[in-house]
């Protein structure tokens, strides 16, 4: 199986599994953070999960502060969501779907690619075709490797 059949593969299932997962806006953090949301939630003080952690209730106190900022790190989120009987959950969740994703870069490289082409027949006086059509995308999605919509040039 070629590497642009492979890919395609890859985007259906992921793109499966993002759908199952409902909107994005389902798991933003409470504006405090999920640490200190959860511990209230639970009736837990600072030096209750400190105790729990191993740790001082300063540095509980400081963990939330560092999630709440977007600091923290996976390690130690991982660490207190155990403490706190909970799964740390991580995830990438596409703002569309994977393969809209590859296509529009599959549109921009067809465009690159055109663009030398288009400017010589027009010097020579000489239609250019229109956009691309639907078909010709689903061809070039399909057999070229992924890999190339994402030069930047």
């Amino acid at each position: 199986m070629n590497k642009a059949r492979l890919a395609a593969q890859s985007r259906a299932q992921l793109d499966g599994r993002f759908k199952a997962l409902g909107p994005v806006t389902r798991y933003s953090p409470p504006v405090r953070g999920w640490i200190k949301a959860v511990r209230e939630a639970l009736g837990m003080t600072t030096a209750q999960l400190a105790t729990r952690l191993g740790m001082k209730q300063p540095s509980v106190v400081a963990i939330e502060q560092s999630e709440a900022k977007g600091t923290i790190e996976l390690a130690t989120l991982r660490r207190v969501a155990e403490a706190l009987d909970c799964t740390l959950v991580y995830a990438f969740v596409p703002n569309k779907r994977l393969e809209a994703a590859v296509r529009d870069r599959a549109r921009a490289f067809l465009r690159r690619r055109r663009g030398p082409v288009e400017h010589s027949m027009l010097l020579e006086d000489q239609k250019v075709e229109g956009t691309d059509s639907e078909a010709r995308l689903d061809e070039i999605v399909r057999e070229t490797n992924p890999r190339l919509f994402w030069d930047e040039r």
